[in-house]
C-alpha cells in the first residue's frame, strides 16, 4: 500500500460528513472515520486522529464549511455570528498548530467577503474555499519536495523526525517530500532513518509505515540513537517539519527536533526545515512567544504498555513541542523558496507574511 494512496482528510461525496484516516490506530489499522458533529471534529484534531499542521489546516477549512452549512439561517448577520462561534470552538482544539488558525482565518475572511451573497451562496462559496486550501496544499507539498530533491546527492542518508509525510498533509508532506519526488525521479540509492518520536512514536508509527509502504530504504532508530547513527556517517541530510516559524527563523516542531539540530550542528550536518509559507508566523519575533502545548502524563508513562512503565505518583513532563533556534537551522524551505540566514530577510523578499 503506496501512503501516496491515502487520504488523511476529505469531504464525504454527499458532503455530510469528513472521512479521517484515524492515526492512531497506525500502523495496524487503516480505518477511516466518518466524522459529521462538531464536538467530533474538535475530538479528532485534539487527540491527533488528525495530524501535521498542513493536514490540521486543511480538516479546519472543510470543517467549518461543513459545520456552517448547517447553520439554520438566512440572515447574513446571524450567520456570521454562528459561524464565529464554530470558528472560535474549533480554534481551540491545538493551541501551537499555526495552520489551524491560518485556515479557519482565511474561511473567516471568505465568508466575510460574500456576506451581500444569500446565505445558501455563501455555504457554497464556503465549500469551493475549503477545497481550494486542499488542492493549494498538494502543490505547495510537491515544490517543497522539488527544492529538497535539489539538496539531495545519489546515496545520500537523510534523517527525519516525528511525522512531516504524507500523513501530515494532503499528498506528499513536507519533510518526506524531497524523498517521494527523489523516487518519481528514479532514484532508489538513497535511505532514509526515521527517529522513533517519543512519546507517541510518530517516526516509528506513521513515518516508517509510509515510506517502508512506498518502498523506500527506510530504518527506524531510537530517538537517543540519532547522535551514533550521525557519527558513523550514515547521515548526510536531516529534513523535518514544523508547526510554526517564528520572523526571525526559529522553528517550533515535535518534541526532539531541537535536539536533533544540536546534534547535526555538531557533526556538521545540514538542517533543512520544510515549512509551507502558511506556517511562517510573522506577528512572532521569535521562538519564545511560541506556546507549547502540555500534553497528558499518561502519553508518558502508560499509554503503549500492557502495565504502568513508571511508579504510581511519579511528576511527569510531557510538552509537545520544542523550538528549534534559527542559528541551528542551515535552511528553512518553502514552497516559495530556499530560505537562509537572515530569515525574516529571506521570508520578506519571498512576499512572505505580507
Amino acid at each position: 500500500m503506496n501512503a501516496l494512496q491515502l487520504d488523511t482528510v476529505r469531504l464525504s461525496a454527499d458532503r455530510t460528513c469528513l472521512e479521517i484516516l484515524d492515526q492512531t490506530l497506525l500502523p495496524g489499522t487503516v480505518k477511516v472515520l466518518n466524522v459529521s458533529e462538531i464536538e467530533d471534529i474538535w475530538e479528532a484534531i485534539k487527540l491527533l486522529r488528525v495530524r501535521g499542521a498542513p493536514a490540521i489546516g486543511v480538516c479546519a477549512g472543510y470543517a467549518i464549511a461543513l459545520t456552517a452549512s448547517r447553520i439554520d439561517t438566512a440572515d447574513q448577520m446571524k450567520f456570521c455570528e454562528e459561524f464565529m462561534k464554530q470558528k472560535e470552538y474549533l480554534a481551540s482544539s491545538r493551541p501551537t498548530a499555526v495552520n489551524l488558525f491560518w485556515a479557519l482565518d482565511r474561511m473567516e475572511r471568505t465568508m466575510r467577503a460574500s456576506l451581500t451573497r444569500p446565505v445558501a451562496e455563501i455555504k457554497e462559496i464556503l465549500f469551493t474555499e475549503a477545497q481550494a486550501i486542499r488542492d493549494e496544499d498538494v502543490a505547495i507539498s510537491r515544490s517543497i519536495g522539488e527544492i529538497g530533491f535539489g539538496l539531495l546527492k545519489h546515496g545520500d542518508g537523510i534523517l527525519t523526525h516525528c511525522n512531516a509525510g504524507t500523513l501530515a498533509t494532503a499528498k506528499y508532506g513536507t519533510a518526506t517530500a524531497p524523498m517521494y519526488v527523489a523516487q518519481e525521479h528514479g532514484w532508489t540509492d538513497f535511505r532514509v532513518y526515521c527517529d522513533e518520536t517519543r512519546p507517541l512514536l510518530q517516526g516509528a508509527r506513521l513515518t516508517a509505515f509510509e515510506l517502508h509502504n512506498a518502498g523506500i530504504d527506510t530504518t527506524l532508530i531510537c530517538d537517543n540513537m540519532a547522535s551514533i547513527t550521525m557519527k558513523r556517517g550514515l547521515v548526510n541530510i536531516v529534513f523535518v517539519g514544523c508547526d510554526r516559524v517564528t520572523r526571525n527563523g526559529d522553528a517550533a516542531n515535535k518534541i526532539g527536533t531541537s535536539g536533533v539540530a544540536i546534534l547535526a550542528k555538531h557533526y556538521g550536518i545540514p538542517f533543512y526545515v520544510c515549512a509551507p509559507s502558511s506556517t511562517i508566523d510573522m506577528s512572532l519575533e521569535t521562538g519564545d512567544q511560541i506556546p507549547i502545548e502540555e500534553r497528558a502524563p499518561e502519553e508518558v508513562t502508560e499509554m503503549w504498555y500492557s502495565e504502568r512503565m513508571a511508579p504510581e505518583g511519579v511528576k511527569v513532563c510531557n510538552p509537545a513541542f520544542d523550538v528549534t533556534d534559527h542559528s541551528l537551522i542551515t535552511g528553512i524551505i518553502t514552497e516559495k523558496g530556499l530560505c537562509k540566514a537572515p530569515f525574516d530577510k529571506a521570508f520578506e523578499e519571498l512576499g512572505i507574511g505580507k
